[in-house]
């Protein structure tokens, strides 16, 4: 389940210090003044909301390569495997109507790969090392037809989107947990003393990891589309023999700030930590692919 923290975490973050900047700026004093109106909080929210998850999307292909070492591949100088990487690539995003992502290949000698970016024509797609060494042909295009279905999908676009909402939510219900917290335990009159600032930041802590919830059930949805895509570009059998390739394979998760993007996550889980989950378990990934009318 640990990929979409390179969203989450840096998304958190930013809305933590944004929050934080607004109450020493004195930004909540001044709304509380002109009597703190839901409309008012609302805007407010939404702003600080939505500016972090934008700014999580575009830092996205930045972070990928600094946190992953990841090497983009220069096609002038690039090797024999190389080259096989970024035709199938370049093939992909041709039949799937977008431009060419940048490539790139990251160290780790796990079957591993996601793809990342602010936009359909300015994306990121990277594996590796142990992919492409373990993998054949017909299966690494699969995997790569299930990135590239990520990016034409827009699904980073969409989380970016999902994820200011839920900011939203969660800066205005702390904010009101927050006022009703300094009134009732700290007795102040305005709601807006000591308790007030440490109420605000303890619950949006808590309510982001609750809202994390929602964002993870769409990371889970999306990825079953993404193999639909996947074997839409490079055959069904193809797509199910990759994902039975890595099933096979002892998994390495991504870094958790990338979890969220990568192909090979999705271990069994029950209960409450299904909740958790980005990808769906690989055998309901494989079940649902055999389970559909593509050749």
């Amino acid at each position: 389940m640990k990929r979409i923290i390179l969203f989450l975490a840096t998304n958190l973050a930013i809305v933590l210090v944004l929050s934080i900047a607004a109450q020493l700026l004195g930004l909540d004093r001044w709304l509380a003044s002109q009597g703190q109106s839901l409309s008012g909080l609302l805007v407010f929210a939404a702003f600080f909301g939505f500016s972090g998850s934008l700014i999580s999307l575009a830092m996205s292909k930045w972070m990928a390569k600094r946190t992953m070492g990841v090497e983009v591949i220069d096609p002038q100088s690039a090797n024999s495997s190389e080259q096989r990487l970024l035709t199938i690539v370049r093939g992909l995003a041709q039949h799937a109507g977008i431009g060419m992502p940048e490539v790139g290949i990251f160290a780790s000698p796990t079957p591993n790969a996601f793809a990342t970016g602010a936009s359909r024509n300015h994306a990121l797609v990277a594996v590796s090392s142990g992919l492409l060494t373990s993998m054949n042909d017909r299966e690494l295009q699969a995997v790569l037809g299930h990135e590239i279905t990520h990016v034409s999908n827009g699904d980073m676009v969409t989380l970016a989107l999902i994820q200011g909402v839920v900011n939203t939510f969660v800066i205005v219900l702390s904010r009101i947990v927050g006022n009703i917290v300094d009134r009732a335990v700290f007795r102040s009159d305005r709601g807006q003393g000591p308790g007030y600032f440490i109420s605000v930041i303890v619950s949006q802590l808590v309510l982001g990891v609750l809202a994390s919830i929602i964002v993870l059930w769409f990371s889970r949805q999306r990825e079953f589309r993404a193999d639909s895509g996947g074997a839409q570009l490079a055959g069904k059998d193809n797509m199910i023999a990759a994902l039975e390739r890595l099933k096979s394979i002892h998994e390495e998760p991504l870094p958790a700030q990338f979890a969220a993007f990568g192909i090979a996550t999705g271990k069994s889980s029950t209960g409450i930590a299904r909740l958790f989950m980005s990808h769906p378990p690989l055998d309901e990934r494989i079940a649902a692919l055999r389970a559909m009318p593509i050749a």
